[in-house]
């Protein structure tokens, strides 16, 4: 039975809001929806979310999920990195679809620095992110996938996501099979852990579905069984 991503890595909304403009924006529609910011176009830090980094239940965090790492101020991050350093039984993943606008540098062990991919042509963003972010750890999310990428390079990539256009418009779009197993072939040729996302499954049937995570994410799921018992 496929599992859904939201139940393995929790969303910290540190920053709301996005200049990227990428139509199928999810997080756009949420803001106008509940009114969390006045402009969505003008991204906000909430400081005192930090806070929930201080927990010592593990847990793996995505802090971009309502955001982009492109728009978050220098000073946002240094004191995002100065929280998450402090607290390593966490794990922190960023994404970006404008990694050509980041220069970053870090030695964090906990932290996950990923770009997102939705066609063949965006591929440069992977190479983007290698060369402007020196960090640890990368990953890569093909999601919505528009089209056939084709041949990735995925030198230094540590996790691929796959994933499908959701909500009305997937009655237009949707990601084809053959994709996702070219993708899940390529990454696994290379030891690289794969997760499809639980919006595949009508188009890959439960029976194909791998969600395989990195061995740290799984530890921090295993850690958290312990809290519960």
């Amino acid at each position: 039975m496929s599992v859904c991503i939201k139940d393995q890595i929790q969303n910290m909304n540190l920053v709301i809001g996005c200049t990227v403009g990428c139509p199928y924006c999810y997080a756009r529609n949420n803001v106008k929806r509940w009114h969390m910011i006045d402009d969505f176009a003008k991204p906000e830090f909430f400081e005192s979310k930090l806070r929930m980094m201080e927990k010592q239940r593990p847990q793996n965090f995505l802090l971009t999920g309502m955001s982009d790492l492109a728009v978050w101020k220098p000073e946002w991050l240094d004191q995002v990195f100065t929280k998450m350093a402090e607290n390593p039984q966490h794990q922190f993943l960023f994404l970006s679809k404008r990694p050509d606008l980041l220069s970053i540098d870090t030695d964090l062990e906990n932290a996950w620095f990923g770009v997102t991919v939705t066609r063949k042509a965006e591929l440069w963003r992977i190479d983007a992110l290698r060369q402007n972010v020196r960090a640890k750890h990368y990953h890569a999310t093909f999601e919505p996938l528009f089209d056939d990428p084709e041949t990735v390079d995925l030198h230094g990539i540590g996790w691929i996501v796959v994933g499908t256009m959701t909500g009305a418009q997937s009655r237009k779009v949707h990601t084809e099979p053959s994709w996702a197993y070219s993708l899940t072939e390529q990454a696994h040729a290379r030891g690289i852990p794969v997760f499809m996302k639980e919006d595949l499954v009508p188009i890959m049937g439960e029976e194909n579905m791998i969600q395989e995570m990195p061995e740290v994410f799984n530890q921090v799921l295993e850690e958290q069984k312990k809290w519960h018992s």
